[in-house]
Parts: structure tokens; sequence; C-alpha cells
């Protein structure tokens, strides 16, 4: 009996592991991306073109995803429209896109507040050896106010979105 037990947890998470890196449709090749949504309460992140969805994922968000971040360590991510101002070189994530966070505009809140507004919020893939936890990274808001994906879909958007790409995070 402890044995058939043994075999069927083991092959539960066999299949979980198998589900949680199994690759979606991919991104229609050489498509260049001139916009991204960040929809935080959907948890989802969607790529267009000329007006047009290209592809949509599912993220992982800051641990205290409600609200506007508004001082360093408060875990959020961001609310506004920045831009991805560059492809990160050398993260500790599996590849990593830069947030122009924050503004001008959160500066000065974060001033008269007498805080630091934080910063170097990206949409990054997995910490980097731990890429095997694929989707299952999704079940909980992990990141310190950054925009999670899986290894496999930050390469997709690492090629597809250029330097300079608008990012729109909405509530």
């Amino acid at each position: 009996m402890l044995r058939r037990l043994t075999v069927t947890v083991i092959a539960l998470i066999a299949l979980i592991l198998i589900w949680a890196n199994v690759a979606e449709g991919g991104l229609p090749s050489g498509a260049k991306v001139d916009r991204v949504v960040v929809e935080k309460s959907k948890r989802m992140l969607f790529l267009y073109q000329g007006g047009q969805l290209l592809k949509s994922y599912s993220i992982s968000l800051g641990r205290n995803p409600v609200g506007h971040k508004s001082q360093e360590g408060d875990r959020r991510t961001p609310e506004g429209v920045y831009l991805i101002d560059r492809h990160k070189e050398g993260s500790a994530f599996h590849r990593a896109l830069h947030v122009s966070y924050p503004s001008s505009h959160d500066r000065e809140v974060a001033v008269a507040r007498n805080v630091s507004p934080g910063g170097d919020i990206m949409i990054h893939g997995m910490h980097n050896g731990l890429g095997w936890i694929g989707k299952l990274h999704r079940v909980v808001n992990w990141t310190a106010g950054c925009i999670a994906v899986t290894n496999s879909e930050i390469e997709e958007i690492w090629s597809a979105v250029p330097d300079g790409t608008p990012i729109e995070i909405r509530a």
C-alpha cells in the first residue's frame, strides 16, 4: 500500500512538473511589439503590434500587488505608463527587460513623502537555476515589484519587444 502511494505521489509530481514546463504557442515569426499592457487585477501581460493583440501571458507580480508602487521595499508593482528602456544583461533572473520606473512624477511624490521611490522594476523570467518551476510560479505573487513570466515566455518577449516600447501597467 505504501509503495503504491509513493508511486502515485511521484507520478503526480512528474505530471505537475511536465505541465508547468509545457510551452504554449509562440509569437508569429519576426513579430515586433509596439505596446505592452499589464492588467494587474487579471495578472495578465498583453503584447500588441499595430493595435492587434499578438499574445497574452499569465504573470506573477510583487507580493503586495494592490495599489501603485509608492516607495522602495513596498513590494508593489507600479501603475502607469512607462517604457521598456533596456534589455538587462547579467540579471539574476533568466532574461530581464527594464521598465523606466520611477518617472519624474513618481520621484516627486516620493521626495515629498521623504522616501525613496525604488526602482529596478522589470519583466523577467525565473531566478537563475529555478527555471524548472515553470508555470507553478504563477500560484503566488512572489516578486519584489517586478512582472514575472516563465523562462520560455521571457525568451519570446525578449526577442519581440524592442527598447523604447511603451508599457502601460493598469490596476
